[in-house]
């Protein structure tokens, strides 16, 4: 194998039929070779490593990522102790609580947490998760009320609540005691709840910003064994094995695309084992509903389980997915198991339509400004359960922020949500279109958003994340280039290379997936599929071939030069196992193409 780099990009690219640049990912010589030394590794994988960052004596924690070297101390997060204590207190005094979550998985898996802790300690806790179309994002003063009224005495948000100033102001009004615990980006002034944890949190000493609301959970569960223990609890009774649930904290982390770094890689990568036992009865009957089956990974939680999981909150009942994680009855599992699929069937049908008219609007009706930052496209009716996957379809297709707003005319307002590129923080120019009084409510991170706006108000509000966004357009182009990890020949791209790579799971953010090249083959085979899927075999000069996907790509560039035969191509993607009938291969997932002759 060999690594190219040179001005005009790797292999010479200087613009692939994306519009990018190819370059290897960046790893000092000396460096890797170090790390072969010291660890046995492979070049090429010791060199993925260097270029993921990671200093010359910590390949082997992180190729063995544990909880025990990387768990951080629960009393570093603002307010963990303050919780563990006021949580504590309630389930000594028998006080009736409930459980306030979000209705995507992170949601989902951080209240079945709760739940199945204060299950093992002899409380059930109800879980309320609002209706996305009627009741929105987050805790409102009309759900804390209705909670109140059915007894509640205190509630637990996860994954949301540190922006529900209004909601917490009634819920003291109310004496109704709230404990926050969320992830998402936050103002310096905490909402006036009884406490507040989040890694996010301005102030917040944890270094744990990364985490998801699950993974904050998890350690919050930590904290409630440390301070149960202290009280003497569990004399007389089983302390709760909090590895047991590390697969609804990977569950969390994984779909909610959170930077898999540090303890929250560790919080995957163990989670993933834990899983792969297949002993919450609601994971394992998604499993069988999607007819998937083997150890499981990144793949059956982001493209398998989750989007059943989240099917609930788009199109469908919104607490299906946390009562899915949260039931040790096996039928009652299958029966939300399967009522979750066709749900996702549903969600499937109603992301095409919308996607497809979106693309009509930006193209067709003068929306889309090769110039601007950021691409806002709204339209009436528009289901918002499916918004956020259509805006990150968009952001695939056009490279840059983009934010989906379904409008509903009757109500006078839009509910949006966004997807970022890398370099460009969405979350914080959402939230200053907040401070500038142009949205009713509005949050997130740097990768994704939420908003409500009144529809007049779109073409304003489209300006000011246009103009916003524009200082930070540079470090976007900067960093909107194809990195390779490797440059592979058709025949050396074989199962053998794609075991050796597989040491460095999970991948995610933080930790992308290998990306291999492969230079001047030709297309030897080729087939559309259903779906706009591409299928083809390319084959170098010697004959070897390589079998190749390019998904939802027919009526694109890269798509479209696949589907001529004979065609001559720099190709890049990732390697995935085929191990149909029996195989024992792999096949590479497309993910550009260059054309040799346009290379210098």
């Amino acid at each position: 194998m060999t690594y190219s780099g040179g001005a005009a990009g790797f292999l010479g690219v200087g613009r692939s039929l994306t519009g990018r640049v190819w370059r290897t990912r960046p790893a000092d010589a000396d460096a890797v070779r170090h790390v072969q030394q010291l660890s046995g590794l492979s070049e090429p994988l010791a060199r993925a490593l260097v270029s993921r960052g990671i200093a010359r004596d910590q390949a082997e924690a992180y190729l063995n990522p544990t909880l025990r070297a990387l768990f951080p101390n629960p009393s570093s997060f603002m307010d963990m102790d303050l919780a563990a204590t006021i949580l504590i207190d309630a389930l000594e005094q028998q006080r009736p609580m409930a459980v306030f979550a979000d209705y995507d998985v992170d949601g989902a898996s951080s209240a079945a947490q709760l739940v199945r802790w204060f299950r093992a300690m002899g409380q059930d806790l109800p879980i309320y998760v609002p209706d996305r179309i009627l009741e929105g994002y987050g805790p409102s003063p009309i759900a804390f009320r209705r909670l109140k009224d059915q007894g509640a005495e205190l509630v637990i948000t996860v994954d949301c609540g540190a922006a529900a100033y209004d909601a917490i102001e009634e819920a003291t009004k109310i004496g109704l005691d709230v404990v926050v615990i969320d992830h998402h980006l936050m103002r310096e002034d905490p909402p006036k709840a009884a406490a507040v944890v989040n890694p996010n949190r301005p102030g917040c000493g944890s270094g744990q910003g990364v985490l998801a609301a699950a993974g904050v959970v998890f350690v919050l569960l930590a904290a409630l064994n440390r301070e149960a223990r202290r009280r003497g609890l569990f004399e007389g009774r089983s302390e709760p094995d909090l590895r047991q649930w590390l697969d609804l904290a990977a569950m969390g982390a994984i779909c909610d695309v959170t930077a898999l770094t540090g303890f929250n890689r560790a919080l995957a990568s163990q989670g993933l084992k834990v899983m792969s036992n297949w002993a919450n009865p609601g994971l394992k009957a998604l499993l069988d509903v999607a007819g998937a089956k083997g150890p499981a990974s990144v793949f059956h939680a982001g493209f398998i389980l989750g989007p059943r999981i989240n099917a609930g909150g788009r199109v469908g009942r919104s607490d299906l997915g946390a009562r899915l994680l949260s039931t040790d009855d096996p039928e009652e599992a299958r029966q939300l198991a399967q009522e979750l699929d066709l749900l996702n069937g549903e969600r499937k049908a109603v992301e095409r339509e919308v996607l497809d008219e979106a693309v009509l609007r930006i193209e067709r009706d003068s929306n889309f400004d090769p110039d601007a930052n950021v691409i806002l496209v709204s339209g009436d009716g528009w289901h918002p359960g499916v918004i956020g996957i259509v805006a990150g379809r968009l952001r695939e297709r056009y490279r840059k922020p983009v934010m989906v707003i379904g409008i509903d005319r009757p109500a006078n307002m839009g509910k949006g949500s966004g997807r970022s590129q890398a370099g460009y923080n969405l979350g914080r120019a959402v939230q200053g279109a907040y401070e500038a009084g142009l949205l009713v409510s509005g949050g997130g991170h740097a990768m994704a958003a939420g908003l409500s706006v009144r529809p007049d108000l779109i073409p304003e509000l489209r300006a000011f994340l246009d103009e916003r966004l524009s200082g930070e357009r540079e470090l976007a182009e900067a960093a909107d280039v194809f990195e390779i990890d490797a440059l592979v020949s058709a025949g050396g791209a074989g199962r053998a290379l794609y075991d050796d790579f597989q040491r460095l799971t999970p991948f995610g953010p933080g930790n992308p997936e290998p990306v291999f090249a492969a230079a001047s083959l030709r297309v030897d085979y080729t087939s559309s599929l259903r779906g706009g899927h591409v299928r083809c075999t390319l084959a170098d000069e010697r004959g070897a071939k390589l079998k190749a996907v390019a998904w939802r790509s027919e009526d694109s560039p890269i798509g479209q030069t696949l589907l001529q035969k004979g065609a001559l191509v720099h190709v890049a993607g990732r390697l995935k196992p085929d191990d149909w009938n029996g195989r024992n291969g792999v096949e590479l997932e497309i993910d550009d193409l260059a054309d040799p002759r346009q290379c210098t």
